[in-house]
C-alpha cells in the first residue's frame, strides 16, 4: 500500500467517465496510456473494507468468502481451490489482513504478493467442505490461532464478523467464546462502489464478449449444437484473456419459454429464435451478458416479443441514475402475470437487475420481488446489469435483453455495446 501521507494522484482526464466514454484498453499495462492502476486498486478496496469494519462494533473480520478475500487480500486462487472453504482471511483493525492459503500458495503469495505484511501469509487447511473430519482438529487449531491473534492485537472480547461459514467452524468459535456476527451485509456494501480501475475491468470484460457474440452470430446457423456455442465462446473467452468463464447459458428453439437458465445438445434449427448469456471473468470482474437471436429467420411474434423487452430495458436505462430508488426502476418493468407467470417468486430473475464486481450478484439487486417493499438507492459508481425478458405469443419463442451500466454523475453509460436495439437476424436466408 501506499504511504497515508502521500495524496492520491489525480486521474487524467481521459478517465473522467462523467464526462467521458468508458474504454475498453488491452490486457497490458503500457508507458504511453494511463490504464488500471493495480495499486490504487488494492489500496481503495482495502481501504472500503477498513471503513466497514470500523463502522461496527467487532475486533476484525474473518472472512471465507472467496469474493471478499480477493478484495482485502488482493490474492485469488480460482478453480476447484478456489471454493472449498479452506481459504480465509483475517482483518484486523490495524488493516494488516493474514491470510491463509492452501498449502504451498501461501509461499507463492510471499514471494509475489508484497503488500502482504511479513509474517502474514499462512498455510492453511480446515477440510475442503467436510472431506477431513472436523474430529481431526483442524476447525480447532485455526480457532485457537485466530484467538491468539486477537488476544495479541488487543482485540480480545470484541466480537467476530464473518461472512459466510461451515456450521462446524461457527460451532468451535463458539465453543471457545468467540462472539460471531454476520457481517456479509458489509462488505457487500462495501463493494458495491466501484473506483476508476473496477470499471475498467469490468468494461474490459464486456467487450471480450461483444467479439464472443460476433463469433457466435457468423456461427449460429441450422445444425450447430447448443453446446457447440458454448464451446465455441469458452474457447474465445480464454484466447482473449479470460480469468474464468464461469457459465454460458444456450437456449433456443422450445426451450426458450419457459427459459431453464442453461444449456444443452439440442441442434439448432430455422427460424429458432435462440438468446445466451455470457458469465465470464477478467482479472476478477465479471459479465453478464444476454443477446438474443433469430436464425435465418424470424417471424412477427418474435419481433413483437423483442420490440416490448427491449422498450423495458430502454426504459430502466433512461431511469436508472445516482439517487433514484430501485423501486422506482422495478415499476417500469412488467408484473409476473402480465408475463403469464404464477407469481414473483417464479418470475424472479427474468426482470433483473443485479450489481457486479468480484461477484455475479452483488448490490444493488433490483427486482418487484424486493425492490418495492424495500428499496436501495443507486449511487454514482455502481455498476449493474439490467435484464428484460418477454415471451412471444407464438408460445415457444422468448426475447432476452441484457445491458451492463456504470452509474455516473450524469446517468448511465453502457458497457455492452453488441448490436441490441433490434432483434438481430442471423445469417439471414
Amino acid at each position: 500500500m501506499s504511504s497515508s501521507s502521500e495524496a492520491p494522484r489525480p486521474l487524467v482526464a481521459a478517465l473522467d467517465f462523467d464526462n467521458r466514454m468508458i474504454p475498453a484498453h488491452g490486457h497490458m499495462a503500457v508507458d504511453y496510456e494511463q490504464r488500471v492502476d493495480f495499486a490504487r486498486l488494492r489500496d481503495y478496496r482495502l481501504s472500503r473494507a477498513m471503513q466497514a469494519l470500523e463502522a461496527t462494533e467487532c475486533g476484525a473480520f474473518l472472512l471465507f468468502d472467496f469474493y471478499n478475500i480477493r478484495y482485502t487480500t488482493q490474492t485469488w486462487i480460482g478453480g476447484a481451490l478456489g471454493d472449498k472453504m479452506s481459504r480465509y482471511a483475517l482483518l484486523p483493525r490495524d488493516g494488516k489482513p493474514h491470510l491463509w492459503d492452501f498449502g504451498s500458495a501461501a509461499k507463492h503469495h510471499r514471494l509475489f504478493s508484497p503488500w502482504l505484511h511479513e509474517g502474514h501469509s499462512h498455510s492453511g487447511m480446515l477440510g475442503l467442505r467436510g472431506a477431513i473430519h472436523p474430529e481431526v482438529g483442524l476447525m480447532k487449531e485455526a480457532v485457537t490461532t485466530i484467538k491468539g491473534l486477537l488476544h495479541d492485537a488487543g482485540l480480545s472480547g470484541m466480537p467476530v464478523g464473518v461472512d459466510i461459514v461451515e456450521p462446524s467452524f461457527l460451532f468451535e468459535m463458539q465453543r471457545q467464546g468467540i462472539e460471531v456476527v454476520d457481517i456479509q451485509q458489509s462488505m457487500l456494501d462495501a463493494r458495491a462502489i466501484k473506483n476508476v480501475d473496477e470499471i475498467l475491468l469490468l468494461s474490459q470484460a464486456a467487450s471480450m464478449v461483444d467479439g464472443v457474440y460476433q463469433d457466435i452470430t457468423d456461427a449460429l446457423k441450422p445444425g450447430i449444437r447448443e453446446n457447440e456455442i458454448v464451446a465455441l465462446a469458452s474457447k474465445k473467452l480464454y484466447e482473449l484473456g479470460s480469468e474464468q468463464v464461469e457459465a454460458i447459458n444456450a437456449v433456443s428453439g422450445e426451450r426458450c419459454n419457459p427459459h431453464p437458465h442453461n444449456f444443452t445438445d439440442r441442434l439448432i434449427r430455422p427460424g429458432d429464435q435462440a438468446f445466451f448469456d455470457i458469465i465470464h471473468s477478467y482479472n476478477g470482474y465479471r459479465t453478464c451478458y444476454y443477446r438474443t437471436f433469430s436464425v435465418g429467420s424470424s417471424t412477427p411474434a418474435q419481433h413483437d416479443a423483442y420490440r416490448r423487452a427491449r422498450e423495458w430495458m430502454d426504459a430502466a436505462i433512461e431511469k436508472v441514475a445516482d439517487g433514484v430508488g430501485t423501486d422506482e426502476v422495478a415499476k417500469l418493468w412488467p408484473t409476473a402475470q402480465e408475463i403469464g407467470i404464477a407469481s414473483e417468486m417464479d418470475a424472479f430473475g427474468l426482470q433483473f437487475g443485479h450489481g457486479l464486481g468480484l461477484g455475479l450478484h452483488e448490490r444493488p439487486i433490483i427486482s418487484r420481488l424486493n425492490s418495492l417493499t424495500h428499496p436501495v438507492e443507486i449511487k454514482a459508481g455502481m455498476v449493474f446489469a439490467l435484464e428484460t425478458y418477454c415471451p412471444a405469443s407464438d408460445g415457444v419463442s422468448a426475447a432476452r435483453i441484457e445491458e451492463e451500466v456504470v452509474i455516473t454523475a450524469n446517468g448511465a453509460q453502457v458497457l455492452t455495446k453488441f448490436p441490441a436495439q433490434d432483434l438481430f437476424v442471423a445469417n439471414p436466408y
